[in-house]
Order: C-alpha cells, then sequence, then structure tokens
C-alpha cells in the first residue's frame, strides 16, 4: 500500500505528458528581426481545461498564449496546447477540480513553458521566460464567475439559492 493511501491524501499520477498544439507566427520577418531593440513588449494568457477520459482518468489542457510587440509592430506570437493524461487516486469529491485545475497544470507548466521558449528563441527573439502562474488565484477567478453567472441565471421563480459552482468534466 502506497503512502497517500495509507494517509488519505488525495493522488494524481501522470501518465503522459505532450504537446497538443503548437502555433508560431513571425509576421515581420525578416524586418524585425534585423532592427530589433531592447525588449519586446509581451502579453501572456493561460488557460486550462480538463476532460474526463474513462473511469477515473483525465486529459487536462494547459493554453499559454504570448505576443511580443515593439510599439504597435506585431513581432511574434506563440501559442502552445500542452496536455497530460492523469489518473486520481483515492480522491474526495471536493478536492477532484483542485487536482485537475490547480495540481495538473502546476505540473504542466514548466514543460509548456520550455516549448514556448524555445521556439520564441527559434523565431529569431530571445527565449520567452514567463513566470510562474499561481493556479490556484486562476482557479478561484474561475470559481467566483461562474458563481456570479449562476447568480445571473437563477431565476426568483424556482427559489433556489445555493452557492454552488462546478467545473463540467
Amino acid at each position: 500500500m502506497n503512502e497517500e493511501a495509507q494517509t488519505g491524501q488525495p493522488s494524481l499520477v501522470v501518465n503522459a505528458q505532450y504537446v497538443k498544439d503548437l502555433s508560431f507566427e513571425n509576421p515581420n520577418a525578416p524586418k524585425s528581426l534585423m532592427q530589433q531593440s531592447g525588449e519586446p513588449n509581451v502579453e501572456v494568457g493561460v488557460d486550462t481545461s480538463a476532460v474526463k477520459l474513462e473511469g477515473s482518468t483525465f486529459e487536462v489542457t494547459l493554453t499559454i498564449r504570448a505576443e511580443g510587440k515593439s510599439g504597435e509592430e506585431t513581432l511574434f506570437m506563440v501559442e502552445t496546447s500542452y496536455g497530460g493524461v492523469f489518473t486520481l487516486g483515492e480522491t474526495p469529491e471536493e478536492y477532484i477540480a483542485l487536482m485537475l485545475y490547480v495540481e495538473a497544470p502546476r505540473l504542466l507548466f514548466p514543460f509548456a513553458r520550455a516549448v514556448v521558449a524555445e521556439c520564441v528563441r527559434e523565431g529569431g527573439f530571445p527565449p520567452l521566460l514567463i513566470h510562474p502562474v499561481d493556479f490556484m488565484a486562476l482557479f478561484q477567478e474561475r470559481a467566483k464567475q461562474a458563481q456570479e453567472e449562476a447568480k445571473k441565471a437563477e431565476s426568483p421563480a424556482n427559489g433556489s439559492s445555493e452557492n454552488k459552482f462546478e467545473f463540467e468534466l
């Protein structure tokens, strides 16, 4: 019997991880590469999703989008979807969403970040080193948005005042 099972702690097993999708655009090359001056202004967006495959096995996808600009000129755009197949051990129902939307993306992030950095470097720019992401804050923000949407959708006729959110799997 493993230690997690003995302590009753949730467990998460990584079965596979992979680049699911990758796109890089260098729309103004070679002009933009010859006129590089200073660091580009880079905007980064991160998203996560989870899909139940079978039983307690899920595919979690971490999507990272970044766009580098110099003034109004777009230097590069990169987007990757990095996936992982995870199996949940004995996990209480209330922790499943946390495992899939916080812990699994935290495990995938260093690999997805490396893919983005290498792709940008191969495009002729300095590697893009994305700062660590607070997946718990992202999860909490999503939960808050889901609760607000549920309140808006709730009609006075149904009389329900329960505040609860669910991530669809």
